[in-house]
């Protein structure tokens, strides 16, 4: 007996962590660990006990690999994930702890040149033999 079409506006089939972590960028290791810290949830477990993951989760996973890769800390994610998940508007705070990331970006790129000048004068006044040139008159013996 052949399987009943699917309705066309059926729900995607759930898909297992290797498959989500493929759609997602993520890596298996770090799926597991999102959810162990309470962060994401499976849709489902299949009948073997396997997560499974929607829509919702996949659209999650990939706001958590987004957040993360600017630094956001885990407590914090948490706290988005659950405004998110309340279905009210919190922008206004997303917005300013993007803003306050930002703000930290810029300032860690303002000591990077000053690294990297800083780097480029010791550069500039070495010698080939590995030390540094002097600077004034050579000593007297």
């Amino acid at each position: 007996m052949a399987d009943a079409p699917r309705a066309l506006n059926a729900d995607p089939p759930a898909l297992r962590i290797g498959e989500a972590a493929q759609r997602t960028g993520l890596s298996v290791k770090a799926i597991r660990f999102y959810c162990d810290q309470g962060l994401i949830q499976p849709g489902s477990r299949s009948a073997g006990g396997y997560r499974l993951f929607d829509e919702a989760s996949l659209k999650e996973l990939v706001l958590v690999r987004t957040l993360r890769a600017m630094d956001v800390p885990i407590a914090e994610l948490s706290r988005i994930l659950e405004v998110r998940r309340t279905g009210i508007c919190n922008c206004s705070s997303l917005k300013g702890g993007l803003a306050a990331k930002l703000a930290s970006i810029d300032q860690r790129i303002v000591e990077l040149i000053e690294m990297k000048t800083e780097l480029q004068r010791l550069l500039d006044g070495w010698l080939d033999c590995g030390g540094q040139r002097p600077e004034g008159p050579p000593a007297q013996s």
